[in-house]
């Protein structure tokens, strides 16, 4: 485990957080020989980049707002920004939610941008290639409305309190689609990820049905 504090806001890297990247690389490039063991390293590089950037478009929105103790945590499944003592409005919390995939997008324009300035034999081309990739695609998958993903947290900003279930009903309708998608275009991880949320959000669903 990894700690580090940047803008006054502690960050802890779990392990896990490195596997998935990894395998997310192997994934992306294969593993045939020992050039593509390189190419996964930078994935992992430009994947914990991108991700950071997104928790940090998060943390540092919600210290706008006031949020006191912020601190993110880089686990398996990607990031989180914690805030323990916030008391966020629905339209704050929606920006603060909006504001990972934007900054994310933000930058993944920002990498397109520089690999149109590079030289065609540039080394790093690969990178920024790489970090456009991972940026602009997982900011578009973290903005459909599968909860806990951003676009369920802001349909539930968007819906209220009240319309709790509605949320989650409408969470596990997306999971569905978009894990079917990815199952028939090939991605593995995508079906498996959205399963394990459907099944977050019916467990949910029924949480509130059975009080």
């Amino acid at each position: 485990m990894y700690e580090f504090t940047l803008f006054r806001i502690p960050v802890r890297v779990e392990p896990f957080h490195w596997l998935i990247l990894a395998f997310l690389g192997a994934q992306y490039f294969g593993f045939d020989d020992r050039n593509d063991i390189l190419k996964i390293l930078l994935f992992m590089v430009a994947g914990f980049f991108s991700i950071l950037v997104h928790e940090f478009g998060h943390a540092l929105t919600g210290r706008k707002f006031g949020a006191q103790g912020t601190h993110v945590v880089m686990h398996g499944m990607g990031g989180v920004a914690i805030f323990p003592q916030a008391r966020f409005t629905r339209t704050q919390n929606f920006l603060v939610t909006a504001a990972g995939p934007g900054i994310q997008i933000l930058l993944g324009a920002i990498a397109i941008v520089i690999l149109s300035q590079l030289p065609e034999e540039h080394r790093a081309r690969e990178f920024f290639s790489v970090l456009a990739q991972i940026s602009l695609i997982w900011a578009i998958i973290n903005c459909v409305p599968v909860f806990p993903l951003d676009g369920g947290q802001m349909l539930g900003a968007i819906l209220g309190p009240k319309r709790e279930i509605l949320t989650h009903q409408i969470s596990i309708g997306a999971a569905i689609f978009f894990g079917l998608l990815g199952f028939f275009y090939g991605f593995i991880f995508l079906p498996i990820f959205m399963a394990f949320m459907a099944y977050q959000s019916w467990q949910f669903i029924q949480s509130r049905t059975q009080r």
